[in-house]
């Protein structure tokens, strides 16, 4: 397991708290007091396996953090804040946070969340330029926001996404996902033209899936 956490607290005397405690439990903490300086050393630093955050934060809101750092990553976070209040928390799960710790409380009850979530499988999610897919819950985010994709909508975009940068045709396609084996290509051009209006994807010039004449289409980073 790795177990190098970042963390983004200004308070010092709690930054130095949670640094000295997840030390003692065998973990490497590298503290930030400014969220630029973290955003930085995570974008320089990809060796990282959690972030811890703070939402009351110089020159940045927390969830503007959030966002930054899911834009960049899809490395998991936890949200330590005292701002505890139900709104906060749905807004920080909202935005993609994996768990939210309102302070007080204790540092062990840190620990043991951080192991938890270090303990489920890291190929969970992927992080395709700026989306993310969840797909323990058969989910896409865009920049913090679910897409409203149909099952099969998802297991194309998902097929697609993991050849990222290969040319994917149309039978493959269809024998990648849950369509019927007699599908026609012309259904399958209807989804991917489905997902591009969801995604926002322009199909004269797309940004994401391409198309390749005469062959399928591929998603390009």
């Amino acid at each position: 397991m790795n177990k190098k956490v970042l963390l983004i607290e200004d308070d010092l005397q709690m930054q130095e708290l949670i640094g000295e405690y997840l030390k003692e439990f065998g973990f490497i903490c590298s503290a930030f007091a400014h969220p630029k300086d973290a955003i930085e050393e995570l974008e320089k630093n990809g060796s990282y396996s959690i972030v811890i955050l703070d939402l009351m934060l110089p020159d940045m809101d927390g969830f503007d953090v959030l966002k930054k750092i899911k834009n960049i990553s899809s490395i998991p976070i936890i949200i330590s804040s005292a701002r505890g209040d139900i709104g906060n928390k749905i807004h920080g799960f909202d935005l993609g946070a994996d768990d939210y710790l309102a302070k007080p409380y204790e540092p062990r009850e840190l620990v043991l969340r951080i192991e938890h979530i270090l303990k489920k499988p890291q190929d969970a999610k992927i992080r395709a330029g700026e989306f993310l897919i969840d797909k323990a819950n058969r989910e896409v985010l865009l920049d913090g926001y679910a897409i409203d994709f149909t099952k099969i909508e998802f297991e194309i975009f998902l097929f697609l996404v993991e050849n990222i940068n290969k040319i994917s045709s149309r039978e493959q396609i269809i024998n990648a996902t849950s369509l019927d084996e007699n599908t026609k290509n012309r259904t399958v051009d209807t989804h991917i033209s489905n997902i591009r209006n969801k995604i926002g994807d322009d199909s004269k010039e797309p940004l994401f899936i391409k198309s390749v004449w005469g062959i399928g289409y591929k998603f390009v980073s």
